[in-house]
């Protein structure tokens, strides 16, 4: 027993998942790590320099200074002692080789899209609906951005009516929550074997 009269056994998570982040280059992903993370998050992130002109897509991100070039990592516990492991993707196309390592072992997916920009996650979506891995949308609410149905957003995604689409904000912790709550739920009402964990 420990001094607060808890066992170690006791703090151990009852089950741990892993779940991958992905999107888009600047949709949001590091900012929903780190808004949902119980943890102080790992960052690989480094400034965008001129080296990026003309390969990575900057429209409508003129604010955007920096740039994930590996992942992400954060953790939260949700309910009963369950423990989800946050693994962001990088968005840009040459750092896609690395998605197949990040995704070894996870439950599903979170795509989070930008209607702005609203091409830059077809490649992740590519990517989950070849897998055929539970994911859902999460639709990032930037200020100034055109607020959408769902039906629009499915319309423009191309995307099957199984896949849950979920609005929220990426630097709100409730809302993040809702959204890994989400995938959880869609993940294991599929009809398909769950992992048992990682």
């Amino acid at each position: 027993m420990t001094s607060s009269g808890r066992s170690d056994r006791a703090a151990a998570p009852r089950a741990a998942y892993k779940i991958l982040v992905a999107g888009g280059f600047g949709t949001g992903k590091t900012t929903m790590v780190g808004a949902v993370s119980e943890i102080r998050p790992l960052r690989t992130e480094e400034s965008i320099t001129e080296a990026s002109a003309g390969v990575d897509d900057l429209s409508e991100l003129e604010r955007k200074s920096t740039t994930t070039v590996a992942m992400d990592f954060g953790r939260i516990t949700l309910g009963d002692g369950l423990a989800v492991y946050l693994f962001g993707t990088p968005g840009q196309e040459r750092f896609w080789f690395m998605w197949e390592e990040l995704a070894r072992g996870a439950l599903g997916a979170v795509v989070v899209v930008d209607t702005r920009r609203i091409s830059a996650s077809f490649a992740s979506l590519d990517y989950f609906e070849q897998r055929a891995e539970p994911f859902v949308i999460a639709v990032n609410r930037f200020e100034g951005s055109v607020e959408y149905t769902e039906e629009e957003i499915r319309t423009a995604l191309d995307t099957d009516p199984e896949v849950p689409i979920v609005l929220f904000d990426a630097r709100d912790r409730e809302s993040a929550k809702f959204v890994l709550v989400e995938l959880l739920d869609h993940a294991i009402s599929r009809p398909r074997e769950v992992p048992a964990g990682l």
